[in-house]
């Protein structure tokens, strides 16, 4: 559903009363996530020097600020949960490089960082109250036309995993991620659409490491 290497299955900042979002949730258990760790878990993401798609790439420092913002209005305060998604949408977005789903071919409509099917990126835009006048015309353009709506944003490019496992994952899946056990990855795969694999866990043990899930997994 996601990755770029499988058969799809399945934002500058606007302020939170004007999307359908759950109301932000400041009480994190840490401090906000930095740039650096964000690095530590995507170490690619030290430069967009020579990324193919340039315009679509971010480095950590761009990022982190996006990512904070999806985790506070989605509620995802548990560094199980972050460790999860942050690790999700390095891995499909090639270290942050890519917005739009390329390999092994193109798949129009497929995108964000976490690399949402256009199913999924069109329910995702549906909950956002600002794009509600946009909609329509966007899917009847059909392609990216919906996609390239929440890819225009850095709150809404970002904020697509966070959407995804507070929308479309069991509580039980969450509830495993938060206790930091494998069970809790195998689950969270299985909802996304695909399967553990030694290249995505590597970016998952590094978040796992990074933001300190049970001492670092």
């Amino acid at each position: 559903m996601f990755s770029q290497l499988l058969t799809p299955a399945l934002a500058l900042l606007f302020t939170t009363n004007s999307l359908a979002f759950p109301s932000p949730n400041l009480n994190l258990p840490r401090s906000a996530l930095t740039a650096a760790q964000i690095l530590q878990i995507s170490p690619g993401s030290s430069s967009c020097t020579g990324a193919t798609h340039p315009t679509e790439c971010r480095t950590a420092s761009q990022a982190v600020n996006a990512i904070n913002y999806a985790f506070q209005t989605y509620g995802i305060t548990t560094p199980g949960e972050q460790a999860a998604v942050i690790s999700t949408m390095a891995f499909e977005s090639g270290d942050f490089k890519y917005q739009k789903h390329y390999f092994p071919s193109p798949n129009p409509g497929q995108g964000t960082r976490n690399m949402q099917s256009a199913e999924f990126n069109l329910k995702y835009a549906q909950s956002i109250t600002a794009l509600s006048s946009q909609i329509s015309t966007a899917e009847a353009a059909g392609g990216d036309g919906v996609l390239d709506l929440l890819i225009a944003n850095d709150d809404y490019d970002f904020g697509s995993a966070a959407w995804f496992i507070t929308t479309q994952c069991s509580q039980s899946v969450r509830q495993q991620l938060q206790e930091g056990n494998a069970q809790g990855w195998g689950g969270y795969l299985e909802c996304i659409g695909t399967t553990v694999t030694s290249d995505r866990t590597a970016y998952y043990t590094r978040a796992t490491t990074t933001l300190g899930v049970n001492g670092g997994n």
